[in-house]
């Protein structure tokens, strides 16, 4: 009897010595779909803040002091995670499509860009953020779907502002039917995913400043008949980035059933690959009719009720297949529709805190409702007066090239600021 006793305390000395295992610094996702990172759940009001590697840049559009300053203010005010642009695609110069340009021929990179990258992601790395970086975009704005089928011979890329939105749906629908195109974007998925960060010396795949991988910008089929072809490439993506990466998440940039062509059943086939791990949403209320320019504040109670419509639809396939949601686009515009920064925001701000009490209900009741990133954030953007949209050498603001500046933009000065900053605090 002697004996085992003192082999009990013998094992209960050596538990007690040996050190815990650290706690998981990466985003994952648990058995119950819920987010954590370092041992806790994980919930978050985020911003997009799609300019991020320009900013990082010392080469054209790059501001390491602004840059600095805003990631200052934005972890001051609780905002820890960022949707972030790789970068875009094709030659600088073209109408509507932000610059520079980072991939500018197929395989051919603008190096101050990626530098910039890497320096944003250090940057955040020493503030203790994380990142989702989206490698594609279906629209004009950073090149993406259209730029890729030019390279592949296609014919020169459509370009909305100039020759009109059918003619570049008409155009775009091309690229899940394209092999070529596909694999010029592969093989820039490979480029990025394998990289090494040149100012920390960590591969990406290794970085938990990452949290998620993300396929494109509101990735869509852009026809019925492409339906099938689309499903099949986002698995496709997927199943790539997890080959490369094992440690952190991958994501859609869906906009839910609206960038399905309407087609829940088939976001629910794209969201159930075991490749992706969480769900995304996004809500336009202005773009989708939900309010007009001019009846923003009485139609508010109509946008308030399609946004909760919207989001429990999504929410059937999140708890299906226990994999959280994040609502990782939604914006609203300024009083009147103007666009200058001294414009009020009181409808905007009533929405924003409509959104944040979803998560924050849903949070409470164990639901996988879990972040939220806002479109954009602008921070301390000047504006130009004289221009409506965005011109070589004008600030970036949240708003990109081919959208009024100052429409979405959440400026450092707006009252928006303290809504999100009151939120982040309740969700510590």
């Amino acid at each position: 009897m002697r004996h085992l006793f003192l082999l009990t305390l013998l094992i209960s000395l050596l538990g007690a010595c040996t050190p815990k295992p650290a706690e998981n610094p990466f985003v994952y996702v648990n058995e119950d779909g819920q987010f954590i990172r370092n041992g806790k759940p994980y919930y978050y009001v985020g911003a997009n803040f799609w300019y991020g590697a320009i900013l990082g840049s010392e080469g054209e559009g790059g501001n390491r002091e602004r840059l600095h300053r805003e990631l200052d203010f934005l972890k001051s005010n609780g905002i820890n995670n960022l949707r972030v642009l790789v970068g875009a695609d094709g030659e600088n110069g073209v109408k509507t499509r932000v610059e520079p340009s980072l991939q500018i021929a197929p395989g051919v990179y603008n190096d101050t860009i990626l530098a910039g990258l890497d320096y944003f992601m250090n940057e955040l790395r020493k503030r203790d953020m994380t990142a989702v970086l989206y490698l594609n975009n279906s629209w004009e704005w950073s090149g993406g779907y259209s730029v890729y089928l030019q390279w592949s011979g296609h014919g020169k890329a459509v370009v909305p502002a100039v020759d009109g939105w059918p003619a570049y749906m008409e155009y775009v629908k091309q690229f899940h039917q394209s092999d070529s195109a596909k694999v010029l974007f592969a093989n820039y998925v490979r480029d990025i995913v394998t990289r090494t960060n040149r100012y920390n010396q960590i591969k990406y795949v290794d970085d938990p400043t990452l949290m998620s991988w993300q396929i494109g910008n509101e990735p869509r089929a852009f026809s019925d008949e492409n339906k099938e072809s689309f499903a099949q490439w986002m698995a496709d993506v997927a199943s790539q980035i997890k080959s490369l990466d094992s440690n952190h998440l991958v994501s859609s940039g869906s906009e839910g059933a609206w960038g399905c062509e309407g087609d829940i059943a088939l976001y629910e086939k794209i969201h159930s690959d075991p490749n992706i791990d969480y769900l995304n949403i996004h809500i336009w209320p202005y773009n989708w009719g939900w309010v007009k320019s001019d009846s923003l504040t009485e139609l508010l109670p109509q946008a308030k009720e399609n946004t909760k419509r919207y989001i429990d639809d999504h929410m059937v396939v999140a708890r299906k297949y226990k994999k959280p949601v994040v609502l990782e686009e939604f914006g609203f515009p300024r009083d009147g529709f103007r666009f200058s920064k001294d414009a009020p925001t009181t409808a905007r701000d009533e929405y924003y805190g409509y959104v944040f009490d979803l998560i924050r209900r849903d949070r409470e009741s164990g639901g996988l409702f879990a972040g939220c990133n806002f479109w954009a954030w602008g921070g301390f953007a000047e504006q130009n007066p004289g221009h409506v949209y965005w011109e070589k050498g004008d600030d970036y603001t949240g708003d990109p090239a081919q959208e009024q500046q100052g429409l979405n933009s959440v400026f450092a000065t707006d009252t928006t600021v303290g809504i999100i900053k009151a939120e982040n605090e309740k969700l510590k």
